[in-house]
């Protein structure tokens, strides 16, 4: 049986650690470069399993049917993603405010 919520959440580990491990073994690297390259290579495959079908009647491909399409749709988990992670907001924030 497919586990849609097992498969993104082992993805989603594996992608923290990949980041860890590169960022581990060369103390040098920048992580801003890393989490670039990770962001990057997540952008490829979502573009890369985002192609429609070709079936113009097809539901689940017509929210991704062009590309303006894929770019709002990506758009959207962007923001969703990033309003659920535990680092959206930090308290070096400019606009945290001091006491």
């Amino acid at each position: 049986m497919h586990n849609p919520e097992a498969s993104f959440n082992e993805a989603f580990a594996r992608t923290v650690d990949i980041g860890n491990t590169i960022a581990d073994q060369d103390e040098q690297a920048d992580v801003w470069d890393i989490a670039d390259g990770l962001l990057a290579g997540a952008l490829q495959f979502w573009l890369y399993s985002r192609q429609p079908c070709g079936d113009p009647d097809c539901e689940d491909c017509g929210p991704v049917s062009t590309a303006a399409g894929r770019m709002a749709e990506l758009k959207r988990l962007i923001e969703q993603f990033t309003i659920e992670s535990e680092y959206f907001h930090t308290p070096q924030d400019q606009n945290v405010g001091r006491a």
